[in-house]
């Protein structure tokens, strides 16, 4: 529920506060006073769009709050939570919107700055703002099935049918793009096969070439190898004289007794006897080696022609040796998705004739309800539409088939007929602008239990209608204000004397400066309001004695 409206240097108000009640409130002033500001603000608040001339002349910025109380709307509390917006654990909520006077404008909720479209999200859960030409709304076919589904309930089945409808057109799609990419297959299936069969009949392995390639430079250059192996090991062992084994070892006998002389030479002969180790582990290393090489030109041939098969299969692909195992798999998987297509598209064509069953059966269950809650919503209507002087109105929701979309197969459409003996026909060619008013209104009152918005604001929606109807009109939103917060601007004294509370707007001129002003009524100032609604300007007796009674009778 709204609990107060602070508005600071907005168009002509430069500071107002304005705290709210619960039933039903009836803003009333004079022509011109700017009934419609604190209606403004709040639209501002709930994410309209801000203008730098909104601020006010010799300002340097707009600053808008509003509260909230948020003890009984778990949905818009969850909302704030989701969204790391929550406040303290009041169940307070404060939005607030700036707007400086070069254009720039800043939402704020609970003090977190946010940008407008959650403004607007948030807003949307808290207020339902009805203008003065709201009502022009219903003559929009799809606002006209929105406002039936809503009636209804069908946020699951509307759920349902968007998701079936994306997986029929999804299917569809599939199908389609795979029946017309059947015949350009054909040749790239040809050719996977041809290159599959090569590739699988070569049979490269992971790591083959590498192995191949190394393969390779030893047996081409065993004689070189073999030959090294040799003269390494004449050299450390096995020549006759001079060998390094045997030069070490007479370097080590003689530091030997050296060492008897001086033992500063001990760790000398230390090293020299762990490099004699060494030498003798890297003599018979090589021997060893050399053991393991031979001379063998049909292996080398072998290697040789498996080397050339890989080079000319990665040339042939475009690739580097390395990559062909990897190109053979994914040719592989290519050719298993390819291979039997006219299957694939049988069994595409089956996915999609099941999609299509399956959106035209929930189609169908969305089509029922709106049938059955197309009737209720029409009864509830017309009998509220008729206390309103059109005792003669005949309202029906006509539905019939339409083009499968993700809100159903269903064209929807409101047909009134205001005049006995006549058809119901399109709501825009029969109702005048005050019947359309009231058809409005009466929606409004019917389908309110349907919404979870806390708040209802009305600007002068009783545009059109004067003398009893205003009176009905006045209780209906009077009814609403006994189970909501109601807010209403309006010019009927019928209306205003049915608020629960009034306030007054006027404007105040002061040298070369204008300030709007709203003033709380007492039941004497009420009065005399409604009097001046009556009867204009000259209050009466009479006009007094009527506005006296117009608030007994609410």
């Amino acid at each position: 529920m709204l609990q107060q409206l602070t508005i600071q240097n907005f168009a002509v108000v430069s500071s107002l506060t304005l705290d709210w009640k619960s039933g039903m409130t009836t803003i009333t002033g004079e022509t011109g006073a700017g009934k419609s500001i604190a209606l403004d603000a709040l639209s501002l608040c709930m994410g309209s769009r801000a203008e730098a001339s909104m601020v006010r002349t010799g300002a340097a910025k707009t600053d808008i709050s509003a509260s909230f109380d948020l003890t009984q709307m778990p949905e818009a509390s969850l909302w704030l939570q989701q969204q790391d917006l929550a406040g303290d654990e009041t169940g307070e909520c404060i939005i607030r919107r700036t707007i400086t006077k070069d254009g720039r404008s800043r939402g704020y909720i609970n003090g977190y700055p946010v940008p407008a479209h959650q403004l607007k999200s948030l807003g949307s859960m808290l207020i339902n703002i009805h203008g003065q030409h709201a009502h022009l709304d219903l003559l929009k076919t799809e606002r006209q099935q929105d406002l039936l589904d809503r009636f209804a309930g069908n946020d699951s089945l509307l759920a349902q049918v968007a998701s079936s409808f994306r997986h029929w057109q999804q299917s569809q799609k599939a199908y389609e793009q795979a029946k017309s990419a059947q015949q350009a297959s054909h040749d790239r299936l040809q050719l996977l096969r041809y290159q599959v069969s090569e590739l699988d009949e070569f049979n490269p392995n992971d790591g083959e070439f590498e192995q191949l390639e190394l393969e390779f430079k030893r047996l081409s250059n065993a004689v070189e190898l073999m030959a090294s192996c040799h003269t390494g090991q004449q050299i450390l062992s096995e020549s006759e004289q001079d060998n390094v084994l045997s030069m070490l070892h007479q370097v080590q006998q003689q530091l030997t007794r050296a060492s008897e002389t001086d033992a500063h030479l001990s760790p000398t002969l230390a090293l020299l006897a762990e490099a004699r180790i060494q030498l003798e582990e890297a003599a018979s290393e090589l021997e060893h080696y050399a053991g393991t090489l031979e001379s063998d030109p049909q292996r080398l041939n072998e290697v040789e022609q498996r080397l050339e098969q890989w080079l000319n299969l990665a040339r042939k692909h475009q690739i580097q040796p390395e990559q062909l195992v990897q190109c053979h798999q994914l040719l592989a998987e290519e050719l298993g998705q390819l291979d039997n297509p006219e299957q694939q598209l049988e069994q595409l064509e089956q996915t999609m004739q099941q999609a299509e069953q399956e959106y035209f059966a929930v189609a169908q269950q969305l089509s029922n309800a709106r049938t059955e809650a197309g009737q209720r919503l029409s009864l509830a209507i017309v009998a509220e539409v008729q206390q309103m002087n059109m005792p003669h109105t005949q309202i029906e929701f006509a539905i019939a088939p339409a083009k499968p979309s993700a809100l159903g197969s269903d064209a929807i459409q409101l047909l009134v007929s205001t005049n006995p003996g006549q058809s119901p026909g399109e709501l825009a060619k029969v109702a005048s602008g005050g019947e359309l008013s009231r058809i409005g209104l009466a929606i409004q009152v019917v389908t309110h239990a349907t919404q979870s918005t806390p708040t209802l604001v009305f600007d002068e929606v009783d545009v059109g209608i004067s003398g009893p109807t205003a009176s009905v009109v006045g209780r209906m939103l009077r009814s609403l204000g006994n189970k909501s917060q109601v807010v209403c601007v309006t010019h009927l004294p019928q209306v205003a004397a049915n608020g629960h509370q009034q306030l007054f707007v006027d404007k105040l001129i002061e040298q070369s400066s204008t300030e709007t002003r709203v003033t709380l009524l007492d039941k004497k100032s009420r009065v005399k309001e409604l009097a001046r609604l009556l009867g204009g300007e000259q209050i009466t007796a009479r006009t007094l004695a009527n506005a006296q009674e117009l608030l007994l009778e609410a």
